[in-house]
């Protein structure tokens, strides 16, 4: 229903009905004059072709023209279907087309005055036009009588049934052409209607697009030079002009919505650093303001304790120093502000390379390590960070190390993908496995397991922060499985595309 209320509404439709109620209206017009207008005006005609033959007659009598009268007479006779009579003023009939005419018609009656011609002084010419029933036949006719110069009397009579007729013929006739015209009218303004309403459903159409922001249809322009076909290009023009605007505001927006977004995580970062580093230089601060204290005010006055409390101080500073340039490296991680310098390394050097660097302290804790990547293997990135996330597990590893079956053991293997074009570095040690829930929360700042470790032994805690952050950069996995005899932690890389 909905759909029909519609389909009602549209253009086409009311343009259709418009047209159509136009034939009907034309049509009904020639009906009702026809009906109305068709008989006085037939009455009209014939009144002057009456008065014609009457002048004709009159003039013949009295100036005597040279014609054969009873000729005309007839032709105006059939021509106009007339009876005529002509009598002298003694009642002698001097010419009549219908012998009954006369003596059956002609009589004393009262006429009807309806129309005076040249009207004399002496009222003989007196013309009469009168409507006359006949109840004999049932016939009704138009009787006309005058009198001319000479003084004969002219009888023109003209039946009036054959008007009727004409009229009711002529109305069957208008019906018909009536119906003819609204069937071939209704398919032409079907056509027309069609024609019209195409491309203003097809504008329409645009518009309707264009305002859920759909600029990729526009309008055909055609040779015609008219209304339509010049909105059209107005359309095309503003359909144009809005896709590049909103492309510009698109532009704009998102160039904001990155500035507001590096705002934020400038401002976010700001404050994480500022909490982070709040929380975290407390102890060595407090530590070195006591140490301090002491040197100022000569709490020891050897030379071997002060020489302590000074190297208190400037290990505390190099603690100090190397947390704030992790934080700042953590920050800038997190926050995407470090840009990766990838390019292709062997990791089995990289990783012979950190063992090395680690070796003086591993040989130190009696471990024992195993490198199971010999071979050269090439990944794409950026060898810096991998390096420290590979420190930072091996580092790791040493610290909580513990022998297992008389030995204390680290494990650094690699398994490659060939289909997923990555390989997966490993780094075990035998040990006490992490609870369930701690599985998690070693990847946060600042979090350590193992709370009571002293400072000389322990880390920051954000190494493995610094690991999760640089492979979410990479967005590669990493993670920890508790072992049966231990804990390993895995990080992948890409495979370099020789």
């Amino acid at each position: 229903m909905k759909k029909l209320n519609v389909y009602l509404k549209s253009v086409r439709i009311k343009l259709f009905l418009t047209l159509c109620i136009v034939v009907l209206i034309i049509i009904s017009f020639l009906i009702i004059t026809n009906n109305f207008v068709l008989e006085t005006f037939y009455f009209y005609n014939k009144e002057r072709s009456i008065f014609e033959v009457y002048h004709k007659i009159n003039d013949y009598y009295i100036n005597n023209k040279d014609i054969d009268l009873e000729l005309e007479l007839q032709r105006d006779a059939v021509n106009n279907n007339f009876d005529i009579v002509i009598k002298t003023d003694e009642n002698i009939i001097v010419y009549s087309t219908d012998s009954d005419f006369f003596a059956n018609t002609i009589k004393e009656y009262p006429y009807g005055l309806i129309r005076k011609e040249n009207e004399k002084e002496n009222e003989k010419s007196k013309i009469n036009i009168t409507k006359i029933d006949d109840t004999k036949s049932g016939l009704t006719f138009i009787m006309f009588r005058a009198q001319m110069d000479n003084g004969y009397m002219v009888y023109i009579r003209m039946p009036i049934a054959s008007i009727h007729e004409s009229v009711k013929i002529s109305n069957k006739f208008l019906y018909l052409i009536g119906g003819i015209t609204i069937l071939i009218g209704g398919v032409v303004v079907s056509f027309i209607s069609r024609k019209f309403t195409h491309p203003i459903v097809e504008l329409n159409n645009i518009a309707k697009k264009m305002s859920n922001l759909d600029f990729s249809h526009k309008y055909r322009i055609t040779d015609t030079e008219d209304e339509i076909n010049d909105l059209g290009k107005s359309i095309n023009t503003m359909s144009d002009k809005l896709e590049r605007t909103i492309k510009q505001l698109r532009s704009t927006n998102i160039e904001l919505e990155k500035d507001i977004e590096e705002k934020s995580k400038i401002d976010e970062m700001r404050k994480q650093f500022i909490s982070d580093v709040s929380h975290e230089l407390k102890t060595p601060i407090a530590l070195i303001q006591g140490y301090a204290e002491g040197l100022i005010e000569n709490v020891n006055t050897d030379e071997e304790n002060r020489r302590f409390y000074s190297e208190v101080i400037l290990d505390e500073a190099n603690k100090m120093d190397k947390l704030v340039k992790q934080l700042l490296e953590l920050m800038k991680l997190e926050y995407g502000k470090r840009e990766f310098d990838n390019k292709p390394f062997c990791i089995c050097e990289l990783i012979r390379e950190v063992i090395r660097k680690n070796i003086l302290i591993i040989e130190q804790n009696n471990i024992k390590i195993q490198n199971m990547c010999t071979d050269s293997v090439y990944v794409y990135a950026d060898e810096f960070y991998i390096e420290q996330v590979l420190t930072n597990y091996l580092t790791n590893a040493i610290k909580h190390v513990k022998q297992r079956d008389n030995v204390k053991e680290i494990i650094i293997s690699t398994n490659i993908n060939i289909e997923k074009n990555k390989i997966r570095i490993s780094v075990f040690n035998t040990g006490d496995n992490i609870k369930e829930e701690n599985l998690q929360r070693i990847w946060n700042r600042f979090y350590k397991v193992d709370e009571s470790r002293n400072r000389q032994d322990g880390g920051t805690g954000i190494g493995l922060s610094l690991v999760k952050a640089i492979m979410n950069n990479y967005e590669l996995d990493y993670g920890v499985i508790n072992k049966e005899n231990g804990v390993e932690f895995y990080f992948d890389l890409e495979l370099d595309k020789l």
